[in-house]
C-alpha cells in the first residue's frame, strides 16, 4: 500500500475553524476523504486524509497560508510517524501552536496540539 491514513480530530472549533485547519493541510495532503459538516452544533470535527509520501516529497507544497481561528482549537493528529510529523510542521507554520503531547506506537503516532488565533 503506497498511501498512509492521517486522521485529524478537532474539538473546541466552529465549522469555519475546522475548515481553516483542513485548508492549510490540503496542499500537503490533498482533500480529505469526506466533507466536513457545516453545522456549528457539532462538537468534534474529524477529517481523514490519505497521505502518499511518494506523491508529495517532504519539502512539497507550502502550507495554505496563515490560518485564522475564532478561538483556541484542540487538534489531535493520528497516523504514520512521517504523516504526523508533516501535519505538525504545516500546522505550526500556519497557526500559533502549543505542543500538548504525543504518543508513539509500533507503526502509528498520535500528537495533540492547541492552536490559537
Amino acid at each position: 500500500m503506497s498511501g498512509t491514513e492521517l486522521t485529524l480530530t478537532l474539538s473546541g472549533a466552529t465549522a469555519a475553524d475546522a475548515r481553516a485547519v483542513v485548508h492549510v493541510l490540503e496542499p500537503a495532503f490533498g482533500s480529505p476523504e469526506e466533507e466536513l459538516p457545516a453545522d456549528d452544533r457539532v462538537t468534534v470535527y474529524t477529517a481523514r486524509f490519505t497521505h502518499d509520501p511518494a506523491a508529495r516529497p517532504a519539502g512539497g507544497a507550502p502550507a495554505g497560508g496563515t490560518g485564522h481561528l475564532s478561538g483556541a482549537v484542540t487538534v489531535t493528529v493520528q497516523g504514520a510517524p512521517d504523516a504526523v510529523a508533516r501535519a505538525r510542521e504545516v500546522l505550526a507554520r500556519s497557526f500559533t501552536a502549543q505542543d500538548q503531547g504525543a504518543v508513539s506506537g509500533d507503526q502509528e503516532q498520535e500528537s495533540q496540539l492547541l492552536l490559537e488565533p
